[in-house]
């Protein structure tokens, strides 16, 4: 404690008058000096080791707010400015940023389903609001094309498909997948843009077919499905514009492991809590089973004091 006041205090009193008032010898003090640097030095070195645990399980893809978080959730407490310092330091950025383009097109001689979402991406459960749009990533055998159906509720990619043509079929899989992978009720919204895929009779017999309700964004207005774009954005960042893909096969195979490994169970997402999708709906599920026995236990209570 003298030591630290000392030290804290040096601009206002000079060494040798602090050390004589509070009976601590200079090189006591000195010794100090050199046991909390060494302290520091090794705290710096455990923090470092996980930063670059965390770096490389991201695979370049988290900056300094994941990674932080993704310390602290280790149950480390440990300061943001000292995990940048330390991230600087080392030269450990996240990985290069780059913008991306839509690919779906109008068709003009179709009809368009009402908006039902006005730009209001929230659910309070899932199979509530889903999702879809199309992307491009090119290959050096050709141009694949990524369909994707995604869940509000949690953020998780249900359902996705590849091919080599953005047509009708390609939407039709990745909602096949989402069905029978989440096998809803009759009444979700499913909302996507006004690409000549998502007017098509395919699409629009396989929505009848399981009760859905379709919705569509507005012309012209790049928001009104937002919320799939950024995934969109979140894959040409972290994976897309970082890799060079040879071959269609590669492609596939990297993309299968980004959405189904790295998204959907690993990546925090800052909107879910710093959560992945499949750890945000497993905590809900237990939440909900915890308030589930709290209130049966309040009833068996209320009805033996009867």
């Amino acid at each position: 404690m003298r030591c630290r006041f000392i030290k804290d205090n040096l601009q206002d009193y000079p060494l040798s008058l602090s050390c004589r008032i509070l009976q601590v010898s200079r090189s006591g003090y000195y010794h100090w000096i050199k046991r909390r640097t060494q302290q520091r030095r090794q705290q710096e070195d455990k923090i470092l080791l996980l930063i670059n645990k965390h770096y490389k399980l991201s695979k370049g893809r988290y900056g300094l707010r994941k990674i932080t978080k993704a310390i602290r959730q280790e149950g480390i407490i440990v300061n943001r400015k000292r995990v940048y310092r330390l991230m600087k330091r080392n030269g450990i950025f996240s990985r290069t940023k780059r913008k991306f383009k839509v690919t779906t097109k109008q068709d003009s001689a179709a009809s368009f389903s009402a908006n039902l979402l006005n730009g209001k991406f929230e659910a309070e459960m899932k199979n509530q609001i889903w999702t879809s749009d199309i992307t491009y990533i090119w290959t050096n055998e050709g141009w694949m094309y990524l369909a994707v159906v995604l869940d509000v509720y949690n953020r998780e990619i249900i359902g996705w498909s590849l091919s080599q043509r953005a047509v009708s079929d390609l939407v039709v899989k990745a909602l096949t997948m989402a069905v029978s992978k989440r096998k809803p009720q009759a009444g979700v919204i499913f909302h996507s843009d006004r690409g000549s895929q998502y007017t098509s009779s395919s699409v629009r017999y396989l929505l009848s077919r399981y009760g859905f309700r379709q919705s569509m964004s507005g012309k012209g207005n790049c928001y009104d499905n937002a919320i799939t774009e950024t995934f969109f954005s979140t894959l040409k960042k972290e994976l897309v514009y970082l890799t060079k893909f040879e071959t269609r096969q590669q492609a596939e195979l990297e993309i299968f492991e980004f959405i189904e490994i790295f998204y959907n169970r690993k990546r925090l997402h800052s909107s879910l809590g710093y959560l992945s999708p499949v750890e945000f709906e497993m905590n809900k599920v237990i939440e909900n089973k915890k308030e589930e026995i709290r209130i049966n236990n309040n009833q068996t209570v209320a009805y033996l004091s009867v």
